[in-house]
Order: C-alpha cells, then structure tokens, then sequence
C-alpha cells in the first residue's frame, strides 16, 4: 500500500512539472540556443545578398539556414510578395500550418488537465478514508472476506471442549453437503446460528471449523464493519453482502460481534443511531422478508446476548442458539491436547492434573497457559517443558508475575506470614470449602500474598454453607493480624478496594440477601439497587427499586451474615492459635506452601526438606503483602 501511494504522488509530481515545462516553453524543441534571433529588415537584406540557403515559414515564424551555417528565426509581417523574393534568391522553401505539431485531442486533453489532477487527487484520498477497497465510488460495497482455509485449515478436530456446540454445528455442514437428507423430510436449511458465550471460548475458532469442514464459500465480516459515518451506508452493505452470497449460494456468512450492530433499537435515555437501526432493519429484512435469500446461512457470535434486538433472536432469523460455555475438566484436558501437540513436553506431565487445577479457565486461557509453559522452559534453556513450567506458567497467568525485588521490614514480612496463615487455616479447617492449593508470600502481579483454593471437582453451584465457609476464610487474614499484633497494629491488607478481602465479603453477602434468596429476614425475593446513569453529563437517577425500610433491612442482614463470618474466623484462630504460629513460621521460611505441605504442619508437625525455595530466617530476600491488599485466595 505504501508503493502504491508513493507510485500516485510520484505521477503527480512529474505530470506538474512536464505542464509547467510545456507551459514555460510551448515551442518545445524548435526554440535552441543556436538559433539566433533577427529582425524582419535584416533577413531582407541577407535574402538579397543572396546569404539565405533555406527557410520554414509556419504563419508568420520564419526559421531559416544562412550559406555559413548558421540558423536564424524572425517574424514576418504579411508581405505578399516575400515568396516570390525567395523564389528569385533560389531560396529552398518550406511551408506549415502553425498547429500542425499540437493535436487537437492533446489540446483539450492539456486544457482539462488541472480539473482531471485534481480528480485524481480526490479519489486518492477518499480511497485513503475508505481503506482503500471500493475506493470513492465504493461507500455500499460489503467489506466481507472469503475465506481462504487451503492453508493452515480449521476442522472440528481442532476444536476441543466444546462437544454440544459442535454438534449443533455440525448438523449445519451437513445440510450444505447433502440437503437432500433433510429436506425429504420436509425441513429447511436454517437461516441463521447464533454462537454465544463468554470471551475465548473458541466461538471465532469454531466458525473457522465450520468453514473448513463445509466445503462451501465462506464469507466473514465483523458487526463493526456495518457501521459508518454516513446514513444509508450500513444497509448498503448489507443487501451487497446478501448479493455476494447469493452468487455463491450455498454458502455461509459469518458475523464476528454482531452485538455492535444488533443492539435493541430505541434503546437508551438519547434514543437510537439512526445509521446503526437502519443497518439492523435491513439485516432483519434479508435475513427473513419477502425476498429469502436461500442457501444463504447466517453465523454470528457475541458474548453480549442480552443487548440483542429481540426481532433478531427470533425463529426465522437465529433459528438456533449455540451456547459455546467455558470447558468442564474433561474438555480442559481436551483442549491442553490439542495445544500441547506443539510443543515438546516431560513425560512428567499430566495434562488431567493441569486441567484440574484450572477451574474455570476458557480456552483462550489454556492455549495461554501452555505458551507461557514453553516461554518459561525456553527462559531456562531447556529443550523439553516439564510440569514445573506448567505450574509456574498457571500461578503466572491465575496470580501474576513474581515480584521478589520488593525489599520490606522483618516486621512487615511476619505480619504477611501471619495474615495469610489465617487464610490458610480458617480455610483448612472448614469441612464445607474448597481445599488448599497453594499458599504463598510472594508478590505477584498486583497480588501480594495468596491463598488459593481448587476444588476437587467442576461446580455450578454452591450452598449456603459453602458460602458462609467463604466468609470466613475472607477475614482470617484481618483476624489473625488482630490476634497476634492487637487491633492498634492491624494493617490496610485486608482493604484496598476491588477484591480485597472486606470488599469480596460484602459483595458476597450482599448477593445471598438480594439475589440468591439466602436471607430468613426478607425470603426469596430478589431485590435490585438504585442505579444511576450519565445522561448530557447529568447525572439521572432510576426509579428507586426498594423502599427506604427494605433498604434497611438488606443492610442489617448484610451486617449479620458479614459478622458471622469474622466470629467464625475468630473462633478457629483463637481455638488453633499454635497452628497458626507453625504455617506462619513456615511461610517465613519456605515464602511457599502446598496444601499438602500445609497439612502435614498442622497434623503431623512435618515440615518440608529439599524445597528449593527455603531461606534462612536471617536472608534479606523479602516477600510480602504490601499494603494495597490481598487479591482473592479462593480462586472460582
């Protein structure tokens, strides 16, 4: 593109100068500075000397040869007898019209020049502004790409973890292979399939498949390249979209965020983008109006359907609904295969250990943490990644990078110790929760001290037990630190804002009262907060969605379920204060703890040998929380 553009102004340039050139000298190569320039009584006079061998009368220019040679030009006024005076000299005459060397064509041509530059001008920079494809005259012609899968082709065996979508897909290939098999039976190709999950959950990655397992033209476009500054072009585009897969019908066309252009219409405090309701009418008018576009296949994907217009969503249109969700164990471990098969692993790895140990992680998230593996085995100049990398490579993406450089007080490292041991123990003594991964003092990331938990198994739910259980892990950081350093010394780690273990407690038990029902006081009723939005840089406030006297109450049963988390906590610590001192003295020692480790602490006084990160209590090497807070210790 660049060549291209210098190629343009190059032209430009040179057609400029050769005009301004042609203007400066429109005799071209008759003028030469061997010619010299007489007067019309000196020629006269040189034709009757006899001293003019030859001459070129053009109208009333006169270029000549004198009989030494030199060239001479003068301007002849109209004498009718100066042929004859040359014809009685001998003189060798030759005669011209005075155009005959400019073309009629090349005169209009060089009059429209400038108006013809500045055109070319024009389209040049509208080309710039409409990235170049269509041009100027191409503001209505669709941006959707054919896909081109000869090379580095996508099948559904590279898709892992997400069996049910793929097979709702599937049967959409099928119908395009062999539409004979359904319609024998009465049924229609479906209009249109809508992906939807969360962020990397393989939506993109599974429309790739869908392209390479069909074998038809497969087009792709985002829901962002609808949209444009001028009213009318979206819709332009769509119905040339529509064209293009109709010349090549059967085909499917694949939407990628389509929620930037199928949001609801008249949604908002401001109303409706004209530009963006007139591009999602015509979607919905080719998708299913009177003029069906058969053979034509819609797929789209969002993470956002609840914004979407309903006239989208409806049979017809989106016939079906594909939810791509984040993968169970089973496809974890799935998905670790298809990504590991890249690279050179240890015959120590368990791809099912690192799938269990990543609840919750998307397939983005995996496809990452087996990079990192092999990053950090490249670091170290191995030339295989054993379960080592894995597992840095899991802490680095679930809490961040390591951060030993910060240097801190032996005070402030032992109430680290201290804080995040009573994570660590009111966690391992609730029977309802989840067991202990990890626990750590070192810095990572914007975490400055973790206790992590991983649950034996995937869960899609959780009890009111379970919950509370989580309550109370919240503040043993913030009651150990009491205990130990008295309330006068305790530090800000259990503040700081978003995530931090208060602010985790109170969302939590703001969200048993007035979502999940979990409040005897106000029953299973959901209740909603008062919500503000920014309208013209005012600020409008929503109907109040519960009385002043409901409001009351959710905050006396948030205080009574937050309470009875930190007396919990206060119980164990107070009950197992010499567990304490032994996983706290261990973290000063060792910076980091297994769950197993920290089990044989407190049950068998065991503590670790061999561990490659222990530190004598006089090293300067610090780690420790900081006081910005703690970062989550119970990881989903």
């Amino acid at each position: 593109m660049n060549f291209k553009n210098l190629a343009m102004w190059g032209i430009i340039v040179f057609l400029t100068i050769g005009l301004y050139n042609m203007f400066k000298n429109p005799q071209g190569s008759l003028n030469n500075n061997n010619i010299e320039k007489i007067n019309f009584s000196t020629f006269l006079s040189e034709v009757e000397n006899g001293r003019v061998v030859q001459v070129e009368i053009k109208g009333n220019n006169i270029n000549g040869v004198l009989s030494d040679g030199n060239k001479f030009s003068t301007y002849s006024p109209n004498d009718p007898n100066l042929i004859e005076k040359l014809s009685n000299k001998g003189v060798s005459i030759t005669a011209a019209p005075l155009d005959e060397k400019m073309p009629s064509l090349f005169g209009v041509l060089l009059s429209w020049f400038p108006m013809l530059l500045l055109i070319a001008v024009w389209i040049f920079f509208m080309r710039q502004m409409q990235g170049g494809k269509g041009g100027a005259m191409g503001f209505g012609r669709s941006k959707a790409k054919m896909m081109n899968e000869i090379k580095g082709k996508v099948t559904f065996n590279d898709v892992a973890g997400v069996e049910e979508a793929k097979e709702e897909v599937e049967e959409v290939v099928e119908f395009l292979k062999d539409p004979r098999k359904f319609s024998r039976l009465g049924g229609k190709i479906p209009r249109g399939c809508l992906l939807v999950g969360p962020p990397g959950t393989g939506k993109t990655l599974l429309a790739r498949a869908i392209a390479g397992e069909a074998g038809v033209p497969f087009f792709t476009i985002s829901g962002s390249d609808f949209v444009e500054m001028f009213v009318g072009v979206g819709a332009s585009r769509v119905r040339d979209m529509f064209e293009q897969g109709k010349k090549h019908s059967p085909c499917i066309i694949f939407i990628d965020e389509i929620d930037a252009v199928g949001r609801s219409r008249g949604a908002g405090l401001g109303g409706g983008n004209d530009e963006r309701e007139q591009t999602l009418n015509q979607l919905l008018v080719e998708m299913d109006g009177f003029d069906t576009n058969e053979g034509v296949i819609i797929i789209a994907a969002t993470n956002r359907p609840d914004v979407l217009d309903p006239a989208l969503l409806r049979p017809g249109r989106f016939d079906r609904q594909v939810v791509v969700s984040n993968p169970d164990i089973i496809g974890r471990e799935k998905i670790l295969k298809v990504h590991a098969k890249k690279i050179t692993m240890s015959p120590d790895v368990n791809l099912r250990t690192v799938a269990r140990g990543t609840p919750g992680f998307s397939g983005a998230d995996l496809a990452n943490l087996v990079n990192e593996a092999a990053l950090l085995a490249a670091r170290k100049n191995k030339r295989i990644v054993t379960y080592q990398e894995f597992e840095e490579a899991k802490d680095k993406v679930m809490m961040g990078a390591e951060r030993r450089s910060m240097v801190m007080t032996e005070d402030e490292k032992k109430l680290t110790a201290y804080h995040e041991g009573g994570h660590a123990l009111v966690s391992f003594n609730m029977p309802n929760y989840d067991p202990i991964h990890k626990a750590t003092i070192i810095p990572r990331g914007r975490a400055l001290g973790m206790v992590m938990n991983l649950p034996e198994r995937d869960k899609h739910g959780h009890s009111i037990k379970y919950l509370k259980a989580r309550l109370a892990v919240c503040f043993g950081g913030r009651v150990a630190e009491e205990i130990i350093f008295g309330k006068d010394n305790i530090s800000t780690g259990a503040g700081g804002g978003s995530g931090s273990d208060i602010n985790q407690a109170t969302q939590l038990a703001r969200a048993m009262v007035t979502k999940y029902g979990m409040s005897e006081e106000l029953g299973p009723v959901e209740y909603g907060e008062n919500q503000e939005e920014v309208f013209l840089g005012r600020s409008v406030t929503q109907t109040q969605s519960v009385s002043e006297a409901v409001a009351q109450k959710i905050d006396k049963e948030i205080r009574k379920l937050v309470d009875e988390g930190y007396n919990q906590a206060r119980k164990i610590l107070t009950e197992k204060i010499d567990d304490l001192h032994k996983v706290a003295k261990a973290l000063l020692t060792y910076e980091t703890l297994t769950g197993e480790e920290i089990e044989n602490i407190i049950n068998k006084n065991i503590y670790p040998t061999n561990k490659e990160d222990a530190k004598s209590e006089d090293s300067d090497q610090s780690s420790a929380l900081g006081s910005i807070g703690l970062k989550p210790k119970i990881v989903h």
